[in-house]
């Protein structure tokens, strides 16, 4: 287990390098000039031209990478020449057009994305799996005709669609819930842990309605193709009762699929549920990556992306710990 670690370690700081470098080329190949956007409106040549200074983008494409890559590691100064201003670690620069630290813009945003994240998991992973399950017991039957059927419709149903259907019914015409508003952030702000589920709830549907149609669809045919192995006959032929059949020995065979969805939906929405935040005005890490890209603003859109990539790297290490741990057949070395 701790060499397997170590390697998936090692990859893990190797794809993250590649990535950050992959990124930072795009901008600096691509059409658009951070400079310019960062200048402003009314901008001349030489404000331009100081503001690549000040930006750091008038040194050679390496210095600028490795600059960058420095800070996290170790604290550094950014700015022109005579206005330095100190970065701390771990510095991951600070924003072109706010010149605030995008640790700092970084962290007021992660809270909201993790709020979206943790209750959606929670509803799409309950009902996905539990009404997969059910679906696989009841083949053929009513019971799984529906449950099919509505995970069709269910997969079918783009974020933005189902997300203003959702303020549409519940907010608008029922007047059962509020808009969502950016004032709660965590179950621990001023409305509670109750106005903080109300304000959420929406954003949580919307994604478990996409989601849990999928887990339901893998859910089923893994199980029912885990209910035709020989080790699930034997447990039969043992005369083991049915609740011991079905989530000892199947459910556990039959999940890890599920897992690896999972761990990558997980590692996916933790760098940022981009349309649903924009739909119910979150502002969280996907709003704040999407603001960042239209506006060229570099330092911004590579954290996110390197945050998003860490996620889905440690997801990735996780899922394959869990396979070890609910399937027996499984060993990681």
């Amino acid at each position: 287990m701790t060499s397997f670690l170590m390697r998936r370690f090692v990859a893990m700081i190797v794809l993250l390098f590649v990535i950050s470098f992959v990124t930072f080329s795009l901008f600096q190949l691509g059409p658009a000039d951070p400079a310019a956007a960062a200048c402003g409106q009314e901008c001349t040549p030489q404000r331009i031209a100081e503001a690549r200074i000040a930006l750091g983008m008038d040194k050679p494409f390496l210095t600028q990478y490795f600059t960058y890559m420095s800070g996290l590691v170790s604290s550094h100064t950014v700015g022109a020449p005579g206005a330095e201003t100190l970065c701390n670690w771990p510095c991951l620069g600070k924003s072109f057009q706010t010149n605030e630290d995008v640790t700092t813009i970084i962290g007021r945003a992660l809270p909201y994305t993790l709020s979206v994240a943790s209750g959606a998991i929670v509803l799409w992973t309950i009902a996905g799996v539990g009404l997969g399950l059910l679906a696989a017991l009841r083949k053929g039957r009513f019971a799984d005709k529906l449950i099919v059927g509505g995970a069709s419709v269910g997969v079918s149903l783009p974020i933005p669609v189902t997300g203003l259907l959702l303020l549409l019914l519940f907010v608008s015409t029922l007047h059962l819930l509020p808009f969502t508003t950016n004032e709660i952030a965590t179950p621990f702000d001023a409305a509670g842990p109750g106005g903080w589920l109300l304000n959420y709830l929406l954003p949580w549907v919307a994604l478990a309605v996409l989601f849990s149609a999928q887990y339901i669809r893998v859910t089923r045919s893994n199980m029912l193709e885990t209910f035709g192995e020989d080790f699930m006959r034997t447990a039969r032929a043992k005369g083991l009762s049915r609740r011991n059949i079905v989530f000892k020995h199947g459910a556990r065979a039959g999940i890890t699929p599920v897992v690896t969805m999972l761990g990558l939906d997980i590692g996916g929405l933790l760098g940022g549920a981009v349309l649903t935040e924009q739909i119910f005005s979150v502002p969280g890490v996907g709003f704040t990556a999407v603001h960042a890209a239209q506006s060229g603003d570099l330092p911004v859109t590579m954290a996110i992306t390197m945050m998003a990539a860490f996620f889905i790297i440690v997801a990735n290490v996780l899922v394959d710990i869990a396979y070890a741990v609910i399937d027996p057949r499984v060993r990681v070395a």
